[in-house]
């Protein structure tokens, strides 16, 4: 069986605190997540998880990881062996246990064990995106995410758009809304220190994403194909991989953006940020998204955006050029619009770099703690 680990967060720097009890106490939490533990493979979700992680700590909080030790070729599978385990499992003493998704189902609804269920994004609103075998994982998964939001004590979600397919979907209601989060101190500091790039004479629109159906990439070349005749000069650069790579690189192939489309793969946090420093816009065509941190990453590098008006892209980034989903033509006249105004750009980059603070580390985190500070 895939017994949990309990690792201390590197950043933990803990040290006690001495408030009220129950402000005290709220300082000890045990993360609980079979979510891979780096960007490639964990995604978004993995990155949430270690920049909240992260704020606590820096707000004096001992936050301990607890995540598979054993690791299995089939994710659904490791994910389940992994929360059968946790029945065995000693948690740290006076702690708050918060799962991750569908992770610590099987611990949630312990009495006198305050539990916090945070659903980065509602499994069963992906479904319809998936197919086969990825699909019949995922429904089940699904069910395990249901049955750990209805028993827990406290379930929190970053969007309204989430806390309605809460309700919808699992019968789950008041969920606390609480946003992902950005550290822009460490952004900041990227972005100051990456050398400036030479003038190519390109108009670069950058797409940060795993490669999922529902991220809808393959909008992103249909757009870039009817452009390319009135925009010769656009390189649509893409960073990320997965799943749909190659089917992906294949149409890129059939329309033939060889010379427009540059596949990046996946990149360090420096690489990634030189590609935001380089990009004259933000391109973001997915129809599913629970949150969307990459949308945070782009308005704190100062960024236009031009995104779906689908799931809770509308929250996240209200100023962007939202367009109709799944629609090639309205993607490339977003894109357009932009490249035949400057000013505009200029304009949405500087309200996305404002709006972006609401999101900042600390100020998340400290909400956070103050309402798990209530379950006790």
């Amino acid at each position: 069986m895939a017994a949990p680990i309990r690792e201390d967060n590197p950043a933990a720097g803990y040290r006690e605190d001495s408030g009220t009890s129950a402000g005290t106490a709220a300082r000890r939490l045990d993360f609980i997540t079979a979510i891979p533990q780096d960007v490639r493979r964990g995604s978004g979700c993995f990155v949430g998880i270690q920049t909240l992680a992260k704020g606590l700590a820096a707000l004096q909080c001992n936050v301990n990881m607890v995540i598979p030790k054993l690791h299995l070729p089939v994710f659904g599978l490791e994910r389940v062996l992994f929360n059968e385990s946790l029945r065995f499992h000693t948690f740290t003493p006076g702690a708050i246990t918060v799962g991750f998704d569908a992770d610590a189902y099987a611990v949630a609804g312990r009495k006198g064990h305050p539990h916090v269920a945070s659903i980065k994004g509602v499994m069963a609103d992906v479904l319809p995106y998936e197919r086969g075998a990825a699909k019949a994982s995922m429904a089940f998964q699904a069910r395990l995410e249901r049955r750990h939001a209805r028993r827990a004590d406290l379930v929190v979600t970053p969007s309204h758009y989430c806390a309605e397919q809460l309700e919808e979907l699992y019968g789950v209601r008041n969920a606390v809304v609480i946003p992902e989060l950005i550290d822009l101190a460490q952004w900041d500091d990227l972005l100051r220190n990456v050398p400036p790039s030479a003038p190519t004479g390109r108009f670069v629109v950058l797409c940060v994403c795993r490669f999922y159906p529902r991220k809808r990439v393959d909008l992103l070349l249909r757009a870039a194909a009817i452009l390319q005749p009135r925009m010769p000069e656009l390189e649509v650069r893409i960073v990320g991989g997965g799943m749909e790579t190659a089917p992906l690189r294949r149409l890129c192939q059939e329309l033939r953006l060889e010379k427009t489309v540059e596949w990046v793969g996946d990149a360090t946090l420096r690489r990634l940020a030189e590609e935001y420093q380089r990009s004259d816009m933000f391109c973001f065509p997915s129809v599913q998204e629970g949150f969307g941190i990459v949308l945070l990453e782009a308005m704190a590098a100062g960024k236009a955006i031009v995104a779906t008006r689908s799931a809770a892209i509308p929250e996240v980034a209200p100023h962007a050029w939202l367009v109709e989903p799944n629609s090639a033509e309205a993607l490339a006249a977003g894109i357009e619009g932009l490249y035949t105004d400057s000013e505009l750009r200029a304009r949405m980059g500087t309200l996305g770099r404002r709006f972006v603070e609401r999101f900042e580390m600390m100020r998340v985190s400290q909400v956070f703690l103050d309402t798990v500070s209530k379950l006790l």
